[in-house]
């Protein structure tokens, strides 16, 4: 009778011990699969984009679009115009290369929005999407600065003399205050002018000053105090900072 009481508590014992164990091995098996799974959230959260809903910008497809253009979709390449690297061989069509990029991609949206009127650029404009305008800024702001030199000595001191002080008698500002000292501008804001063609850039003071251009309302006000002979003068000079 003692045996067999002796066997029941024996028994007894190995069940609860056997009970013990297939808990701990499920305590186990969950810490297991808990940390196997833990990694997801941080996958998922690498997977988000950093700033969700705007575009990657992509130089590569810039170049590709401004050097070849894309003929499925109309698109003449800009290097016919303005030039290997926007480097343009006449002061017909501006240097683009080195300019800002939040610039180029602004005048490329006011021409196709026809804020900026020119019957060419507004033409090209048309068949460039926003993320096409980006990428071709994106590729421009990346080429070597184009430099060139003032032509008129005649006049360099005045053109120095308005760049650099402005006309106080008139209330001209002078464009060094904005357009910095050696014309490089200022990324966002104002265009870099140094380097540029000085018919291209009188012909904008004059487009801004007769109201032909008026996607700057400060460059119109500017502009309409200035003389044919200070526009003239102020362009040479900015055609030889660098």
């Amino acid at each position: 009778m003692r045996q067999t009481s002796q066997i029941s508590k024996f028994t007894s014992l190995r069940a609860g011990f056997a009970a013990l164990s297939i808990f701990a091995l499920i305590g186990v098996s969950g810490l297991a699969i808990a940390n196997d799974a833990a990694p997801a959230p941080a996958a998922a959260a690498e997977a988000k984009p950093a700033v969700p809903g705007k575009p990657k910008v992509d130089p590569a497809a810039g170049e590709a679009l401004y050097s070849n253009g894309d003929a499925s979709r109309g698109v003449t390449a800009c290097l016919t115009c303005h030039g290997p690297k926007g480097q343009s061989a006449t002061a017909t069509w501006p240097k683009l290369s080195a300019q800002h990029a939040a610039y180029l991609t602004k005048q490329l949206k006011n021409f196709k929005e026809g804020t900026r009127a020119n019957p060419v650029m507004m033409g090209m404009a048309a068949t460039l999407t926003e993320q096409d305008m980006q990428n071709i800024s994106a590729f421009l702001v990346k080429q070597p600065v184009s430099q060139g030199v003032a032509q008129n000595k005649d006049t360099i001191e005045l053109g120095q003399s308005i760049y650099r002080g402005g006309i106080a008698a008139k209330g001209v500002p002078a464009c060094a205050a904005c357009h910095s000292p050696n014309g490089a501008g200022i990324p966002a804001q104002y265009p870099r002018l140094g380097g540029q063609w000085a018919d291209y850039t009188n012909a904008q003071l004059l487009a801004f000053r007769d109201g032909v251009r008026k996607n700057s309302s400060q460059m119109t006000t500017i502009a309409s105090k200035l003389s044919d002979q200070e526009m003239k003068a102020v362009s040479d000079y900015i055609a030889g900072l660098h």
